[in-house]
């Protein structure tokens, strides 16, 4: 097999398996920095022997066997280890002499679910800094190197480096259990896992920084940790909700973007350029999510909003009433100005912009909202379609100077421009 094309393979093999992998050593070692340093050796391993042998039938079970023999290794040189070592020692010594693959493989089946659902509470533990547990989630479930991170959030290679350090440290110092909570505490935590991942797809879906507006990597990333956690607990209504939202919102992505970069705004976006298939599996994950009965959680309202949107297949179709009632929900459970603010826009559809200009200017003076351009650039569009085009224009001016993405910023001045 050509060098450069095993690595190609050896690199689409690690994003699929790379959380499986550490899930799985984790729950030997009971340590995620440990797990993380033996899928590496594990990787290299690859690196080193299949441009040559070739990619095995069952990839992912070879490097397991190779990290959990190095596992051994390392756990006969550790004498407080001698209990788990005759267990791995057990385990490995089933078919010495039989193909990797094929002896961990049915093994691996079994155990690996459970363990990447631990792996997914841990790295997103809540005595973690927001900023360390997106930067964990990425690294040992979505399998970004730490370069690719701080590309990704426009932050230098160092800080996530240490971020994922004192992640590490912090989980190893305060004993964190590799464990799935229970009772009351799973609710708290699951939040915590959920925010995580939908924090990693809304920065692929509207980039906070930089030169572009979408990364699509980043959305990629978080739809497939979503989907891996329904498929974990898919008796988690608000797991399905999010996954739903992920789904639809990214549905739109191939037309939220003009031919040079250029964003396009919800309604005037080609719907025939939305993803039917990702819409029809959003649509079905709401289905399930709202099938379990009982008060919706945020995830699963914002994906009700979002299917209202796809389901119109022109504009003027869309159900703006439903969504103005949908944010008055959603405003109950979180009562955030922005969802105050989402909520103006939906009243301005539906019953003109006056309706919603009252509603902004309601809140304009909340200290959280002082810095967000989406403030600005909401009173701008409404004073636009009131007529009000002076004061449209500062509005959008000053949106521009808030924001930190270059295409959004851009296209906030073309706006204000307009209304000169």
């Amino acid at each position: 097999m050509a060098g450069t094309d095993a690595h190609r393979a050896i690199e689409a093999v690690w994003r699929i398996e790379a959380a499986r992998l550490i899930a799985g050593l984790a729950g030997m070692v009971r340590d995620v920095g440990l797990a993380e340093e033996l899928a590496q050796d594990a990787l290299v391993a690859a690196l080193e022997q299949w441009p040559e042998s070739g990619v095995p039938r069952n990839p992912g079970a070879w490097l397991m066997t190779v990290a959990k023999r190095r596992a051994v290794d390392l756990l006969r040189r550790r004498e407080t280890y001698r209990r788990k070592l005759a267990e791995v020692g057990r385990e490995l010594a089933r078919e010495p002499d039989a193909d990797p693959a094929a002896a961990a493989a049915e093994e691996i089946a079994e155990e690996i679910e459970d363990d990447l659902l631990r792996l997914v509470f841990t790295a997103c533990h809540p005595a973690l800094a927001r900023e360390a547990r997106v930067a964990m989630a990425l690294r040992v479930l979505g399998g970004l190197t730490t370069g690719e991170i701080a590309r990704a959030f426009l932050v230098p290679e160092p800080t996530v480096a240490q971020r994922i350090v004192r992640a590490k440290r912090t989980l190893a110092e305060r004993r964190i259990p590799f464990e799935v909570p229970r009772g009351a505490e799973l609710a708290g935590r699951l939040a915590a896992v959920l925010e995580v991942i939908y924090l990693i797809f809304n920065e692929g879906y509207s980039a906070t920084a930089g030169d572009d507006w979408m990364r699509p990597a980043l959305c990629e990333d978080a739809l497939r940790l979503g989907r891996v956690l329904a498929g974990l607990m898919p008796e988690e209504p608000e797991v399905h909700g999010l996954v739903a939202l992920m789904e639809i919102q990214q549905s739109r992505a191939a037309a939220r973007v003009g031919p040079d970069g250029e964003p396009i705004l919800l309604l005037e976006q080609n719907r025939s350029r939305w993803d039917r298939l990702l819409i029809g599996r959003g649509l079905a994950a709401l289905a399930r999510a709202e099938e379990h009965g009982g008060a919706r959680g945020p995830y699963t309202l914002q994906a009700a909003i979002a299917a209202c949107h796809a389901r119109a297949l022109a504009p003027e179709e869309t159900d703006w009433e439903r969504i103005a009632t949908l944010y008055g929900e959603l405003a109950e459970l979180m009562p955030t100005p922005v969802v105050e603010l989402n909520r103006a826009v939906a009243l301005s559809m539906a019953r003109g912009p006056a309706a919603g200009l009252e509603l902004v200017d309601r809140i304009a003076g909340e200290p959280s909202l002082k810095g967000y351009h989406l403030l600005p650039s909401v009173r701008g569009d409404l004073l636009a379609r009131l007529g009000r085009r002076a004061e449209a224009r500062t509005e959008f001016e000053r949106a521009a100077s808030l924001t930190r993405n270059e295409r959004e910023r851009a296209l906030l001045l073309a706006r204000a421009a307009d209304c000169g």
